[in-house]
Protein backbone atom coordinates (compact mmCIF):
# COMPACT_ATOMS: atom_id res chain seq x y z
CA UNK A 1 0.00 0.00 0.00
CA UNK A 2 0.88 3.84 -0.50
CA UNK A 3 2.79 5.55 2.22
CA UNK A 4 0.08 6.60 4.61
CA UNK A 5 1.27 10.58 5.77
CA UNK A 6 -0.84 13.90 6.40
CA UNK A 7 -1.15 17.00 4.13
CA UNK A 8 -0.71 19.30 6.99
CA UNK A 9 2.07 21.07 6.14
CA UNK A 10 5.33 21.67 8.72
CA UNK A 11 5.64 24.77 10.78
CA UNK A 12 8.71 26.93 10.59
CA UNK A 13 11.42 25.66 12.69
CA UNK A 14 11.35 27.12 16.04
CA UNK A 15 14.43 29.83 16.32
CA UNK A 16 17.55 29.32 17.88
CA UNK A 17 17.37 29.50 21.75
CA UNK A 18 13.70 29.04 21.73
CA UNK A 19 13.92 25.87 24.39
CA UNK A 20 10.58 24.62 25.50
CA UNK A 21 10.77 26.75 29.03
CA UNK A 22 10.42 29.57 26.26
CA UNK A 23 6.92 28.77 25.15
CA UNK A 24 5.48 29.14 29.03
CA UNK A 25 6.98 32.34 29.77
CA UNK A 26 5.23 33.58 26.21
CA UNK A 27 1.69 32.24 27.66
CA UNK A 28 2.98 33.95 31.00
CA UNK A 29 2.63 37.25 29.06
CA UNK A 30 -0.40 36.66 27.03
CA UNK A 31 -2.31 35.04 30.09
CA UNK A 32 -0.52 35.70 33.24
CA UNK A 33 -3.67 34.51 35.55
CA UNK A 34 -4.80 32.08 33.59
CA UNK A 35 -4.44 28.85 35.78
CA UNK A 36 -1.55 26.48 34.13
CA UNK A 37 -1.46 23.69 36.83
CA UNK A 38 -3.58 22.86 39.25
CA UNK A 39 -2.73 20.46 42.14
CA UNK A 40 -4.46 19.45 45.32
CA UNK A 41 -6.16 22.37 45.55
CA UNK A 42 -3.30 24.32 44.91
CA UNK A 43 -3.60 26.26 41.43
CA UNK A 44 -0.41 27.61 39.44
CA UNK A 45 -0.94 30.22 37.06
CA UNK A 46 0.91 31.11 34.16
CA UNK A 47 3.30 33.42 35.52
CA UNK A 48 3.43 32.00 38.45
CA UNK A 49 4.88 28.95 36.54
CA UNK A 50 6.66 30.53 34.78
CA UNK A 51 8.97 32.36 37.29
CA UNK A 52 8.44 28.82 39.31
CA UNK A 53 10.32 26.81 35.99
CA UNK A 54 12.90 29.67 36.18
CA UNK A 55 13.76 29.28 39.65
CA UNK A 56 14.26 25.51 38.52
CA UNK A 57 16.72 26.15 36.21
CA UNK A 58 18.33 28.39 38.45
CA UNK A 59 18.33 25.59 41.06
CA UNK A 60 19.70 23.24 38.83
CA UNK A 61 22.38 25.37 37.87
CA UNK A 62 23.44 25.99 41.63
CA UNK A 63 24.00 22.67 41.73
CA UNK A 64 26.18 21.99 38.72
CA UNK A 65 23.68 20.80 36.31
CA UNK A 66 25.02 21.91 32.77
CA UNK A 67 24.29 21.68 28.31
CA UNK A 68 24.19 17.67 28.27
CA UNK A 69 23.87 16.88 31.41
CA UNK A 70 21.32 14.45 33.06
CA UNK A 71 18.73 15.09 35.76
CA UNK A 72 16.45 12.26 37.62
CA UNK A 73 13.79 12.19 39.20
CA UNK A 74 12.00 9.78 41.53
CA UNK A 75 8.34 10.88 42.82
CA UNK A 76 4.32 10.69 42.07
CA UNK A 77 2.59 13.06 39.80
CA UNK A 78 3.21 15.99 40.90
CA UNK A 79 3.77 19.65 39.12
CA UNK A 80 7.54 19.40 40.42
CA UNK A 81 7.88 16.48 37.72
CA UNK A 82 7.25 19.23 35.05
CA UNK A 83 9.27 22.25 36.14
CA UNK A 84 11.91 20.15 36.61
CA UNK A 85 11.53 18.76 32.54
CA UNK A 86 10.83 22.39 31.83
CA UNK A 87 13.91 23.63 33.33
CA UNK A 88 16.29 21.16 31.62
CA UNK A 89 14.88 22.24 28.62
CA UNK A 90 15.90 26.12 29.93
CA UNK A 91 19.85 24.46 30.13
CA UNK A 92 20.33 22.41 27.26
CA UNK A 93 20.04 19.15 30.02
CA UNK A 94 17.84 15.99 29.58
CA UNK A 95 15.15 15.09 32.44
CA UNK A 96 15.30 11.23 32.89
CA UNK A 97 11.89 10.49 34.72
CA UNK A 98 12.17 7.23 37.26
CA UNK A 99 9.27 5.08 36.92
CA UNK A 100 8.30 5.17 40.60
CA UNK A 101 7.41 1.50 40.87
CA UNK A 102 10.47 -0.27 40.11
CA UNK A 103 12.50 -1.50 42.89
CA UNK A 104 15.86 -0.04 43.88
CA UNK A 105 17.65 -2.93 41.90
CA UNK A 106 16.09 -1.78 38.36
CA UNK A 107 16.61 1.97 39.22
CA UNK A 108 20.19 0.77 39.84
CA UNK A 109 20.45 -0.13 36.42
CA UNK A 110 18.81 2.66 34.97
CA UNK A 111 20.96 5.11 36.91
CA UNK A 112 24.44 3.34 35.89
CA UNK A 113 23.26 3.31 32.25
CA UNK A 114 22.22 6.73 32.19
CA UNK A 115 24.76 8.58 34.73
CA UNK A 116 22.54 11.23 35.97
CA UNK A 117 25.10 14.33 37.03
CA UNK A 118 21.57 14.87 39.75
CA UNK A 119 18.75 12.94 41.29
CA UNK A 120 15.73 14.89 42.65
CA UNK A 121 14.23 12.72 45.36
CA UNK A 122 10.26 13.05 46.44
CA UNK A 123 10.19 13.54 50.11
CA UNK A 124 7.94 10.33 50.44
CA UNK A 125 10.62 8.33 48.26
CA UNK A 126 13.74 9.45 50.67
CA UNK A 127 14.53 5.72 51.62
CA UNK A 128 13.94 4.41 48.09
CA UNK A 129 16.37 7.45 47.18
CA UNK A 130 18.81 6.72 49.25
CA UNK A 131 18.96 3.22 48.28
CA UNK A 132 20.41 4.34 44.78
CA UNK A 133 21.67 7.49 45.14
CA UNK A 134 24.89 6.21 45.79
CA UNK A 135 25.36 5.95 41.79
CA UNK A 136 24.69 9.95 41.25
CA UNK A 137 27.47 13.24 42.14
CA UNK A 138 24.45 14.37 43.99
CA UNK A 139 21.00 13.74 45.66
CA UNK A 140 18.35 16.27 46.45
CA UNK A 141 14.60 16.41 48.19
CA UNK A 142 12.55 18.84 47.07
CA UNK A 143 9.70 20.13 48.79
CA UNK A 144 6.65 21.78 47.53
CA UNK A 145 5.53 24.39 46.98
CA UNK A 146 9.20 26.28 47.31
CA UNK A 147 11.29 23.61 45.72
CA UNK A 148 13.85 24.03 43.33
CA UNK A 149 14.37 27.73 44.87
CA UNK A 150 17.95 29.06 43.01
CA UNK A 151 20.27 30.71 45.19
CA UNK A 152 21.72 32.70 42.16
CA UNK A 153 20.56 34.34 39.76
CA UNK A 154 18.66 33.29 36.59
CA UNK A 155 21.07 31.21 34.54
CA UNK A 156 21.28 32.37 30.72
CA UNK A 157 19.53 29.92 28.34
CA UNK A 158 20.83 27.02 26.79
CA UNK A 159 18.64 24.57 24.72
CA UNK A 160 17.32 25.22 21.63
CA UNK A 161 15.24 22.62 19.47
CA UNK A 162 18.25 20.72 18.70
CA UNK A 163 18.97 19.70 22.39
CA UNK A 164 18.20 16.04 23.85
CA UNK A 165 15.96 17.09 26.58
CA UNK A 166 14.13 13.74 27.25
CA UNK A 167 15.09 10.51 27.96
CA UNK A 168 13.03 7.82 28.85
CA UNK A 169 13.28 3.95 29.24
CA UNK A 170 11.23 1.64 27.90
CA UNK A 171 9.20 -0.44 30.58
CA UNK A 172 11.43 -3.54 29.90
CA UNK A 173 9.00 -5.70 29.06
CA UNK A 174 11.75 -8.35 27.47
CA UNK A 175 15.71 -7.93 29.07
CA UNK A 176 16.66 -4.31 30.47
CA UNK A 177 14.93 -1.73 29.65
CA UNK A 178 16.43 0.88 26.72
CA UNK A 179 16.96 4.55 27.25
CA UNK A 180 15.13 6.74 24.22
CA UNK A 181 16.30 10.11 23.67
CA UNK A 182 13.93 12.82 22.43
CA UNK A 183 15.18 16.02 21.54
CA UNK A 184 13.46 19.62 22.03
CA UNK A 185 12.17 19.55 18.74
CA UNK A 186 10.43 16.46 19.18
CA UNK A 187 8.61 17.38 21.85
CA UNK A 188 7.12 20.51 19.99
CA UNK A 189 6.42 18.15 16.63
CA UNK A 190 4.33 15.69 19.35
CA UNK A 191 2.61 18.98 20.56
CA UNK A 192 1.51 19.66 17.42
CA UNK A 193 0.31 16.03 16.60
CA UNK A 194 -1.56 16.57 20.09
CA UNK A 195 -3.18 19.85 18.85
CA UNK A 196 -4.97 17.71 15.69
CA UNK A 197 -5.75 14.92 17.92
CA UNK A 198 -8.41 16.72 20.28
CA UNK A 199 -8.28 20.29 18.66
CA UNK A 200 -6.32 21.60 21.67
CA UNK A 201 -6.78 25.66 23.04
CA UNK A 202 -5.85 27.41 25.60
CA UNK A 203 -9.83 27.31 26.80
CA UNK A 204 -9.40 23.26 27.64
CA UNK A 205 -8.82 21.72 30.62
CA UNK A 206 -7.14 18.69 31.11
CA UNK A 207 -7.49 16.22 33.89
CA UNK A 208 -3.73 14.14 34.03
CA UNK A 209 -3.78 10.71 36.07
CA UNK A 210 -1.56 8.74 33.77
CA UNK A 211 1.56 8.53 35.26
CA UNK A 212 4.06 11.48 34.67
CA UNK A 213 7.23 9.14 34.02
CA UNK A 214 5.49 7.54 31.21
CA UNK A 215 5.54 9.39 27.87
CA UNK A 216 1.56 9.06 27.95
CA UNK A 217 0.85 10.76 30.92
CA UNK A 218 3.43 13.41 30.09
CA UNK A 219 3.29 13.93 26.52
CA UNK A 220 -0.07 12.70 25.02
CA UNK A 221 -1.46 15.93 26.69
CA UNK A 222 -0.49 16.98 29.89
CA UNK A 223 3.35 18.76 28.15
CA UNK A 224 0.75 19.78 24.97
CA UNK A 225 -2.11 21.61 27.13
CA UNK A 226 0.94 24.23 29.18
CA UNK A 227 2.63 24.52 25.85
CA UNK A 228 -0.75 25.70 24.43
CA UNK A 229 -1.96 27.89 27.22
CA UNK A 230 -4.26 25.55 29.06
CA UNK A 231 -5.08 24.41 32.04
CA UNK A 232 -3.64 20.78 33.57
CA UNK A 233 -5.42 19.36 36.89
CA UNK A 234 -2.72 16.60 38.28
CA UNK A 235 -3.57 13.67 40.12
CA UNK A 236 -0.84 12.22 42.43
CA UNK A 237 -2.20 8.50 41.42
CA UNK A 238 -5.18 7.00 39.30
CA UNK A 239 -8.26 6.31 41.59
CA UNK A 240 -11.48 5.38 39.77
CA UNK A 241 -13.90 7.67 42.55
CA UNK A 242 -11.33 10.44 42.57
CA UNK A 243 -11.05 10.21 39.39
CA UNK A 244 -15.51 10.42 38.79
CA UNK A 245 -15.14 13.67 41.62
CA UNK A 246 -12.18 15.49 39.83
CA UNK A 247 -14.18 15.77 36.74
CA UNK A 248 -17.65 16.57 38.15
CA UNK A 249 -16.28 19.15 40.43
CA UNK A 250 -12.76 20.96 38.27
CA UNK A 251 -15.01 20.11 34.67
CA UNK A 252 -12.37 18.85 32.58
CA UNK A 253 -12.50 18.60 29.09
CA UNK A 254 -9.75 15.95 28.15
CA UNK A 255 -8.50 13.18 29.60
CA UNK A 256 -6.47 9.64 28.71
CA UNK A 257 -7.54 6.59 30.94
CA UNK A 258 -5.28 3.56 29.19
CA UNK A 259 -7.92 0.57 28.51
CA UNK A 260 -7.47 -0.88 32.15
CA UNK A 261 -8.42 2.61 33.91
CA UNK A 262 -11.72 2.61 31.69
CA UNK A 263 -12.28 -1.05 33.34
CA UNK A 264 -11.82 0.59 36.50
CA UNK A 265 -14.41 3.47 36.19
CA UNK A 266 -16.65 2.19 34.23
CA UNK A 267 -17.03 -0.54 36.87
CA UNK A 268 -17.39 2.43 39.41
CA UNK A 269 -20.73 2.00 41.65
CA UNK A 270 -21.09 5.76 41.04
CA UNK A 271 -19.73 5.28 37.16
CA UNK A 272 -23.66 5.84 35.57
CA UNK A 273 -24.92 8.74 37.82
CA UNK A 274 -21.82 10.95 37.49
CA UNK A 275 -21.74 14.10 35.37
CA UNK A 276 -19.70 13.40 32.63
CA UNK A 277 -20.89 16.33 30.79
CA UNK A 278 -17.87 18.53 30.52
CA UNK A 279 -15.44 15.85 28.67
CA UNK A 280 -15.25 16.12 24.89
CA UNK A 281 -13.45 13.32 24.67
CA UNK A 282 -11.36 10.62 26.54
CA UNK A 283 -7.92 9.12 24.92
CA UNK A 284 -6.79 5.44 25.43
CA UNK A 285 -4.67 3.91 23.93
CA UNK A 286 -1.19 1.92 24.51
CA UNK A 287 -2.56 -1.41 23.84
CA UNK A 288 -5.18 -3.06 21.83
CA UNK A 289 -7.64 -1.51 23.28
CA UNK A 290 -10.76 -3.84 23.73
CA UNK A 291 -13.84 -2.53 22.49
CA UNK A 292 -15.85 -3.88 25.08
CA UNK A 293 -13.70 -1.15 27.44
CA UNK A 294 -14.85 1.69 25.21
CA UNK A 295 -18.68 1.01 25.22
CA UNK A 296 -19.62 1.70 28.53
CA UNK A 297 -18.46 5.71 27.89
CA UNK A 298 -20.05 5.73 24.16
CA UNK A 299 -23.14 4.73 25.64
CA UNK A 300 -22.94 7.76 28.56
CA UNK A 301 -22.36 10.17 25.45
CA UNK A 302 -18.60 10.40 25.92
CA UNK A 303 -16.62 9.53 22.91
CA UNK A 304 -13.39 7.32 23.35
CA UNK A 305 -10.45 8.31 20.80
CA UNK A 306 -6.92 6.80 20.26
CA UNK A 307 -3.63 7.22 20.48
CA UNK A 308 -1.06 4.98 18.68
CA UNK A 309 2.48 5.29 19.54
CA UNK A 310 5.75 4.17 21.60
CA UNK A 311 8.11 5.99 23.96
CA UNK A 312 10.50 6.17 20.93
CA UNK A 313 7.75 8.51 19.14
CA UNK A 314 7.33 10.97 21.90
CA UNK A 315 4.40 8.94 21.59
CA UNK A 316 1.31 10.51 19.44
CA UNK A 317 2.16 8.59 15.62
CA UNK A 318 -1.58 7.72 14.74
CA UNK A 319 -4.98 9.39 16.39
CA UNK A 320 -8.50 8.50 16.36
CA UNK A 321 -9.90 11.90 17.00
CA UNK A 322 -13.42 11.54 19.22
CA UNK A 323 -14.88 13.27 16.21
CA UNK A 324 -14.41 10.26 14.13
CA UNK A 325 -14.34 7.51 16.75
CA UNK A 326 -17.73 6.40 17.10
CA UNK A 327 -17.48 5.57 12.78
CA UNK A 328 -14.80 3.79 13.25
CA UNK A 329 -14.90 1.98 16.43
CA UNK A 330 -11.13 -0.96 16.64
CA UNK A 331 -9.27 1.66 14.43
CA UNK A 332 -6.93 3.87 15.82
CA UNK A 333 -6.67 6.30 13.30
CA UNK A 334 -4.93 7.91 10.86
CA UNK A 335 -1.13 9.34 10.85
CA UNK A 336 -0.61 12.39 13.10
CA UNK A 337 0.20 15.43 11.42
CA UNK A 338 3.58 15.64 11.73
CA UNK A 339 4.25 11.86 11.01
CA UNK A 340 4.46 9.23 7.96
CA UNK A 341 3.10 6.09 8.81
CA UNK A 342 3.99 2.67 6.47
CA UNK A 343 2.96 -0.92 7.26
CA UNK A 344 5.89 -3.30 5.51
CA UNK A 345 5.61 -6.91 5.08
CA UNK A 346 7.77 -9.34 5.62
CA UNK A 347 8.87 -9.27 2.28
CA UNK A 348 9.94 -5.75 2.94
CA UNK A 349 6.98 -4.27 0.88
CA UNK A 350 4.20 -1.68 1.35
CA UNK A 351 1.12 -3.96 2.62
CA UNK A 352 -2.07 -3.66 0.48
CA UNK A 353 -4.86 -2.87 2.00
CA UNK A 354 -6.27 -5.70 4.57
CA UNK A 355 -2.64 -7.03 4.45
CA UNK A 356 -0.76 -7.19 7.72
CA UNK A 357 2.59 -5.89 8.36
CA UNK A 358 4.79 -3.83 10.66
CA UNK A 359 4.06 -0.51 11.40
CA UNK A 360 6.91 2.09 10.81
CA UNK A 361 7.10 5.76 11.75
CA UNK A 362 9.00 8.71 10.48
CA UNK A 363 8.85 12.25 11.24
CA UNK A 364 10.62 14.81 13.42
CA UNK A 365 8.50 13.49 16.85
CA UNK A 366 10.74 10.29 16.29
CA UNK A 367 13.79 9.29 18.90
CA UNK A 368 17.22 10.21 17.62
CA UNK A 369 19.12 7.01 19.21
CA UNK A 370 18.73 5.07 22.39
CA UNK A 371 21.11 6.19 24.96
CA UNK A 372 23.87 4.46 24.73
CA UNK A 373 22.65 1.65 22.09
CA UNK A 374 24.23 1.63 19.00
CA UNK A 375 23.09 -1.57 18.16
CA UNK A 376 19.65 -1.41 18.93
CA UNK A 377 19.59 2.38 17.52
CA UNK A 378 20.51 0.39 14.29
CA UNK A 379 17.78 -2.16 14.40
CA UNK A 380 15.32 0.06 14.90
CA UNK A 381 16.22 3.08 12.76
CA UNK A 382 15.81 2.33 8.76
CA UNK A 383 16.57 5.42 6.93
CA UNK A 384 14.82 7.89 9.01
CA UNK A 385 11.80 5.11 9.64
CA UNK A 386 11.13 3.89 13.57
CA UNK A 387 10.50 0.40 13.35
CA UNK A 388 7.66 -0.12 15.91
CA UNK A 389 7.21 -4.01 15.89
CA UNK A 390 3.78 -3.44 16.00
CA UNK A 391 1.72 -5.44 13.47
CA UNK A 392 -1.31 -4.00 11.65
CA UNK A 393 -3.29 -3.28 8.54
CA UNK A 394 -5.28 -0.39 7.04
CA UNK A 395 -8.67 -0.39 5.47
CA UNK A 396 -9.21 0.74 2.17
CA UNK A 397 -10.00 4.48 3.46
CA UNK A 398 -6.72 4.17 5.44
CA UNK A 399 -7.84 3.48 9.06
CA UNK A 400 -5.23 1.92 10.93
CA UNK A 401 -5.64 -0.99 12.94
CA UNK A 402 -3.73 -2.85 15.71
CA UNK A 403 -3.14 -6.46 15.62
CA UNK A 404 -0.53 -7.21 17.56
CA UNK A 405 3.19 -7.02 19.11
CA UNK A 406 5.23 -8.64 16.52
CA UNK A 407 6.97 -10.63 19.29
CA UNK A 408 3.46 -11.89 20.77
CA UNK A 409 2.41 -13.15 17.46
CA UNK A 410 2.01 -17.14 17.97
CA UNK A 411 2.69 -19.37 14.73
CA UNK A 412 1.05 -22.65 14.91
CA UNK A 413 0.71 -24.69 12.25
CA UNK A 414 2.06 -22.31 9.93
CA UNK A 415 -0.50 -19.98 10.86
CA UNK A 416 -0.02 -16.41 12.14
CA UNK A 417 -2.27 -15.96 15.21
CA UNK A 418 -2.53 -12.76 17.19
CA UNK A 419 -3.71 -13.17 20.97
CA UNK A 420 -5.03 -9.77 21.13
CA UNK A 421 -7.95 -11.29 18.98
CA UNK A 422 -8.35 -13.25 21.68
CA UNK A 423 -8.51 -11.12 24.45
CA UNK A 424 -10.95 -9.57 22.50
CA UNK A 425 -13.49 -12.35 23.20
CA UNK A 426 -12.35 -12.95 26.93
CA UNK A 427 -12.71 -9.27 27.41
CA UNK A 428 -16.76 -9.26 26.76
CA UNK A 429 -16.87 -12.10 29.86
CA UNK A 430 -17.42 -11.41 32.85
CA UNK A 431 -16.24 -15.46 33.60
CA UNK A 432 -12.38 -13.92 34.29
CA UNK A 433 -11.64 -10.56 36.26
CA UNK A 434 -8.43 -10.10 33.97
CA UNK A 435 -6.74 -12.90 31.19
CA UNK A 436 -4.09 -13.06 28.51
CA UNK A 437 -3.19 -15.21 25.92
CA UNK A 438 0.41 -16.46 24.71
CA UNK A 439 1.71 -19.62 23.09
CA UNK A 440 3.57 -22.25 24.44
CA UNK A 441 5.41 -24.89 22.67
CA UNK A 442 3.95 -27.80 21.29
CA UNK A 443 5.41 -31.33 19.31
CA UNK A 444 2.53 -31.44 16.00
CA UNK A 445 2.52 -27.39 16.32
CA UNK A 446 5.05 -25.44 16.97
CA UNK A 447 3.46 -23.60 19.39
CA UNK A 448 -0.88 -23.36 20.66
CA UNK A 449 -2.06 -20.60 22.40
CA UNK A 450 -3.12 -20.83 26.04
CA UNK A 451 -5.11 -18.71 28.22
CA UNK A 452 -3.62 -17.11 31.27
CA UNK A 453 -6.24 -15.45 34.00
CA UNK A 454 -7.84 -14.70 37.33
CA UNK A 455 -11.01 -16.25 37.48
CA UNK A 456 -14.39 -14.07 39.18
CA UNK A 457 -16.05 -17.67 40.21
CA UNK A 458 -15.94 -20.88 39.83
CA UNK A 459 -15.68 -22.38 36.41
CA UNK A 460 -14.83 -24.99 34.67
CA UNK A 461 -12.21 -24.45 31.85
CA UNK A 462 -14.39 -25.98 28.74
CA UNK A 463 -16.55 -23.03 29.80
CA UNK A 464 -13.95 -20.37 29.19
CA UNK A 465 -13.11 -22.05 26.17
CA UNK A 466 -16.50 -22.71 24.61
CA UNK A 467 -16.44 -18.83 24.45
CA UNK A 468 -14.96 -18.80 21.28
CA UNK A 469 -16.94 -21.71 19.37
CA UNK A 470 -18.22 -20.28 16.10
CA UNK A 471 -16.93 -16.58 16.70
CA UNK A 472 -13.09 -17.77 15.33
CA UNK A 473 -11.55 -20.58 13.49
CA UNK A 474 -10.93 -23.49 14.90
CA UNK A 475 -7.18 -23.55 14.70
CA UNK A 476 -6.73 -20.09 16.86
CA UNK A 477 -8.68 -21.31 19.57
CA UNK A 478 -6.82 -21.40 22.69
CA UNK A 479 -6.10 -25.41 23.73
CA UNK A 480 -5.15 -24.83 27.77
CA UNK A 481 -6.34 -22.63 30.63
CA UNK A 482 -3.97 -21.86 33.17
CA UNK A 483 -5.44 -19.89 36.50
CA UNK A 484 -3.12 -17.38 38.52
CA UNK A 485 -3.68 -15.12 41.28
CA UNK A 486 -2.58 -11.92 39.14
CA UNK A 487 -1.57 -11.42 35.73
CA UNK A 488 1.92 -9.25 36.19
CA UNK A 489 1.56 -5.53 34.62
CA UNK A 490 3.60 -2.91 33.76
CA UNK A 491 2.92 0.73 35.32
CA UNK A 492 0.42 1.41 32.35
CA UNK A 493 -1.19 -1.54 33.01
CA UNK A 494 0.19 -3.66 29.84
CA UNK A 495 0.47 -7.44 30.69
CA UNK A 496 4.28 -8.63 30.94
CA UNK A 497 3.97 -11.71 29.18
CA UNK A 498 7.20 -12.39 28.81
CA UNK A 499 6.87 -13.25 32.78
CA UNK A 500 3.00 -15.17 31.75
CA UNK A 501 5.23 -16.83 29.47
CA UNK A 502 8.32 -17.53 32.35
CA UNK A 503 5.59 -18.39 34.95
CA UNK A 504 3.93 -21.29 32.60
CA UNK A 505 7.65 -22.51 31.70
CA UNK A 506 8.68 -22.64 35.11
CA UNK A 507 5.14 -24.09 36.35
CA UNK A 508 5.23 -21.06 39.01
CA UNK A 509 2.16 -19.05 40.12
CA UNK A 510 -0.29 -20.82 37.68
CA UNK A 511 -2.29 -23.75 37.56
CA UNK A 512 -3.37 -26.05 35.24
CA UNK A 513 -7.61 -25.67 34.66
CA UNK A 514 -9.70 -28.31 34.50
Amino acid sequence: MPTLHSTVSEPAPLAAGADLAARIERWADHRPDAVAVAFEGVEHSYRSFADQIAATAGWLADHGVGEGDRVAWLGPNRPAALRLMLGCSWLGAIYLPLNSRLTPPEHRWILDHAEPALLAVDSTFAEHGAAVGALCKRREVPEEPDGFAAAGTTPARRGTPGHPVLLAYTSGTTGHPKGAVLDQAAIAANAVNSAHAHDLTSEDRVLTTIPLFHVGGLNIQTLPAVLGGAAVLIERAFDAGQFLDDVEQWQPTWTVLVPAALTAVAAHPRFTSADLGSLRGIMTGSSPVPMAATEPFFDRGVPVGQIYGSTETAPIAVHLRCDEAAAHRGSCGKPSTMCEVRIVTDAGADAAPGERGELWVRGPSVLREYWRDGGATAEALVEGWFRTGDVGHADDEGWIFIDDRRKDMIISGGENIYPAELEEVLARSDLVSEATVVGVPDDRWGEVPVIVAVPSTEIAAAALLSLFDGRLARFKHPKAVFWTDQLPRTALGKVRKHEVRAMLSKNEGVRHAR
